[in-house]
């Protein structure tokens, strides 16, 4: 074992954290800003949401080297390919996410805020947003999670991240740097989803159980 790996290294792993952070969060930040005018399009027109969810679906299945590696071909070697990739791997559930819980938010509900003069575009912001708000937080932890494992995979591309770790220390036998790179993945895709966790109970206190 080599167990002075770590501490003459601090300055790689750190990057490749810094690297794998930045590029969890472009996609997820991407494939919010794609999903919700999408979604939105889907609940208020329902005939496009069963192909909207197909299309988002069939390219879910891709398997992700092979997107990346398909993606290369138009963006060239560099995050770009992986970032692209990640984003379209979270519509499929962002998408289905924000339009389930729209249309989860109850008729009387609508109804009542309707009767009270609100508009459509105002009832979306102000009430059905809101209501459905638990339900696409859920969809954000799985994409969020999803992203972190997956930038992993794009080190194969040469890419960047924690994946990084896993693909030298094979080369080298080096378990300490594999373990490295497996615990940080694993304690980012926490923090992600901790913070997500947090964000959604402050933006919907009414959902707390009071005791």
């Amino acid at each position: 074992m080599n167990w002075g790996w770590l501490e003459r290294n601090v300055d790689t792993v750190l990057e490749d954290l810094r690297e794998h952070v930045e590029i969890a969060l472009v996609a997820l930040a991407l494939g919010m800003l794609i999903a919700f005018p999408v979604g939105l399009i889907a609940y208020r027109w329902r005939a496009t949401y069963a192909p909207i969810l197909a299309v988002t679906q069939v390219l879910y299945t891709v398997p992700s080297l092979a997107l990346f590696v398909l993606l290369i071909n138009f963006t060239g070697l560099g995050q770009t390919p992986v970032i692209i990739g990640l984003t379209i791997y979270s519509l499929v559930i962002l998408v289905r996410n924000l339009v389930e819980g729209l249309r989860n938010v109850p008729k009387e509900v609508i109804d009542a805020a309707t009767a009270m003069g609100y508009r459509q575009t105002r009832r979306l912001f102000a009430v059905e947003l809101p209501i459905a708000l638990p339900t696409i937080v859920a969809g954000l932890r799985v994409a969020a999670v999803s992203n972190i494992s997956l930038v992993s995979v794009g080190a194969l591309i040469g890419t960047g991240g924690l994946g990084q770790l896993f693909i030298h220390g094979f080369q080298i036998d080096n378990p300490i740097e594999i373990w490295t790179g497996i615990v940080l993945t694993l304690l980012l895709a926490l923090v992600f989803d901790l913070v997500i966790v947090a964000g959604g109970r402050l933006l919907t206190p009414w959902t707390r159980v009071v005791r």
